[in-house]
């Protein structure tokens, strides 16, 4: 628990799947009074009847003192709220909440992709539908699972508010859950995003059997990618070399306990996307964000082959063996 001093003594968690889960669970041992919001009244029950999301995140203890509603009242007296629904759906769950929040609240963006639709980051989408909210984002190299159960962990939280991030941090940190603070939020999320994209192309090398090197090198040429879209974009290249960039590209890019990488493997094993999806009660946001990231790219004259070779391949536009094909083909350069 831990025993730093902070305005944030209740703490409100919007989405109960697995990441909102272990964000809610981390929150309670940290000190605060916690309330988590879950769409479906079964994960509702599991938690505060079993205290377990047995859909979402099954096998994990939770702490007793953790609190699951499908109601939104609670976030009239919240001081901070946890935004941690599938980064498609933020818009209308802002739009839903935004009645019960009070000026000034920062809301901590923890979903990592970028809005199909519009082509806009988490922070733009909270800018458009709660422009009073104090923008946060949360990122870096975490599995739910490994957080909920209390392994060592680090992430950033970037707010440009420095006294606000100091206080969120103190908040939800613990011993092994370590805040380091940035006011880079477009650094922030650009590395949460567009590594997904990058963990669906690492899972094809590895369900095709391109072997370690291969994966080596996309991991390298992916983190250039990176660095180049966060820079067109306005980020700190600074940011993409910690946590949030090439920190949380490397363990999303190295275990198949990533959701962009299993599916990335399954796509590699010769699935069908549709397959893959149907058989998942879980969001691979690497699928919605790749057609995003490569729209904005082009926008800003950013050659990022990747990134291109993932969206054509799940967007149905070319075969996973034609996009190894052209990749292996590109003309050398230099680095």
């Amino acid at each position: 628990m831990s025993t730093e001093k902070t305005p944030y003594q209740r703490i409100s968690v919007i989405g109960a799947g697995a990441w909102g889960t272990a964000l809610a669970s981390v929150t309670c041992r940290a000190g605060r009074s916690v309330t988590i919001w879950a769409l479906e009244a079964e994960v509702v029950e599991s938690i505060n009847q079993n205290h377990e999301n047995s859909t979402y995140l099954a096998g994990v203890a939770l702490p007793e003192s953790l609190h699951a509603t499908q109601d939104l009242d609670h976030l009239d007296t919240t001081d901070a709220i946890l935004m941690v629904a599938p980064a498609q759906h933020v818009r209308t769950v802002l739009k839903n909440i935004h009645p019960h929040v009070k000026k000034g609240t920062p809301i901590v963006l923890c979903s990592k992709g970028i809005e199909t639709r519009t082509g806009e980051m988490m922070t733009d989408v909270l800018a458009d539908e709660i422009p009073g909210a104090v923008p946060a984002v949360l990122s870096g190299p975490s599995f739910a699972k490994d957080v909920a159960i209390g392994l060592p962990t680090a992430v950033t939280l970037a707010c440009a508010n420095t006294h606000v991030r100091e206080a969120l941090g103190a908040a939800i940190g613990i011993p092994t859950f370590r805040v380091y603070q940035s006011d880079d939020l477009i650094g922030a999320e650009i590395g949460g995003a567009v590594k997904n994209v990058l963990a669906i192309a690492c899972g094809i090398v590895e369900g095709r059997n391109l072997g370690e090197s291969a994966r080596a090198a996309l991991i390298a040429r992916g983190f250039s990618e990176i660095r180049a879209f966060a820079k067109a974009m306005g980020g700190q290249k600074e940011t993409l070399a910690g946590l949030s960039g090439l920190g949380d590209l490397i363990l999303t890019c190295s275990s198949r306990q990533s959701r962009n990488m299993s599916l990335g493997l399954a796509l590699g094993e010769g699935a069908t996307l549709d397959d893959i999806m149907a058989a998942r009660n879980t969001v691979a946001e690497g699928v919605h964000s790749a057609k995003a990231v490569v729209s904005l790219a082009k926008q800003h004259k950013i050659d990022m082959p990747i990134s291109d070779a993932v969206a054509g391949i799940v967007g149905g536009h070319i075969t996973v063996d034609e996009a190894i094909e052209n990749l292996l083909n590109r003309p050398f350069k230099d680095e």
